[in-house]
């Protein structure tokens, strides 16, 4: 006789306690993301939308499709991808080397310095590039008087006005904003290390620099991938200080994809042009992501 298998009830119950959030992710994250796919294929500069497939991206990504398109969209592009190959590793580097440092002091030290660094962090966005656009002033600017009493420059420089110098002014803006966080981060990562692995480590002998790079760094590199990503994803979206101080300028020198998506979308109302570009950003961003995933989580399963 054929005996028969009793199924399995499965208990749902679990998914009440995930409902807010998948609910949060569905309407702000997933719904939008499906209407920037849909509004990608469709043109927007007459009153009716007209779809026209991929012609947005065939603009952003072919030159001989349209140069006035393509040649801003590909300034940008390595605008955006200059400014993150260089901040992210100096960012973590910044970091953690701060986080070293001060993870050995005194308690009340250790607070101040993570205040101090962690409040450009939490500061309107607004309120620093007024301080930075003072700073980098070619007339009245502090940056211009200390080179030049030092002697590392003999005449003002337009830092923000010059193409030459304009986005690196910025990504020196983006990194000292964008320590804060990873120093928080490192230091308490640094207090789950155990301590009688750093102590075996000193018995045997090791230089500090062989604590570091043998047991330390091992042990925090899941937060340095989160930091890592975290900052990559932040860079690529860089936006509020290229509008405030250059406005993408001078001549698209300190353009990013992100303030090209607000110039098609507000300003041109190109709304389909800028949700492809939106898209690019993404597909660009989830690939990034997704490699520095594979890369930095060896060993840490």
């Amino acid at each position: 006789m054929k005996h028969k298998t009793k199924k399995k009830k499965i208990d749902y119950s679990g998914y009440i306690f995930i409902l807010p959030i998948l609910t949060f992710f569905s309407v702000f994250v997933l719904f939008p993301m499906l209407r920037g796919i849909q509004l990608s294929l469709y043109s927007f500069t007459k009153r009716d939308p007209i779809f026209v497939g991929f012609k947005h991206y065939a603009d952003l990504l072919l030159k001989s499709n349209d140069a006035t398109i393509h040649t801003p969209f590909m300034k940008s592009l390595f605008n955006t991808i200059t400014i993150t190959a260089i901040a992210v590793p100096i960012v973590v580097l910044i970091s953690i080397f701060i986080a070293v440092t001060i993870y050995d002091k005194k308690p009340a030290v250790r607070s101040f310095f993570r205040g101090v660094f962690y409040i450009p962090a939490i500061s309107s966005v607004v309120s620093i590039t007024v301080v930075w656009a003072w700073i980098y002033h070619p007339q009245f600017g502090i940056l211009n008087y200390v080179f030049k009493n030092i002697g590392l420059i003999k005449e003002s420089v337009d830092w923000l006005g010059d193409p030459r110098t304009a986005i690196y002014a910025i990504i020196a803006i983006l990194i000292t904003t964008s320590i804060g966080q990873p120093i928080i981060l490192y230091v308490a990562a640094l207090g789950n290390v155990p301590k009688d692995l750093l102590e075996a480590a000193e018995i045997d002998g090791a230089t500090p620099w062989q604590v570091f790079r043998k047991i330390t760094w091992p042990l925090i590199r899941p937060t340095t991938l989160y930091i890592v990503v975290v900052t990559t994803i932040n860079s690529f979206q860089i936006f509020a200080l290229i509008q405030l101080l250059t406005a993408g300028g001078p001549n698209y020198a300190t353009s990013t994809i992100m303030y090209l998506v607000y110039k098609a979308a507000i300003i041109d109302g190109r709304h389909g042009l800028a949700s492809a570009m939106g898209m690019i950003l993404a597909i660009i961003i989830a690939i990034i992501s997704i490699v520095q995933f594979k890369v930095l989580n060896k060993g840490t399963e």
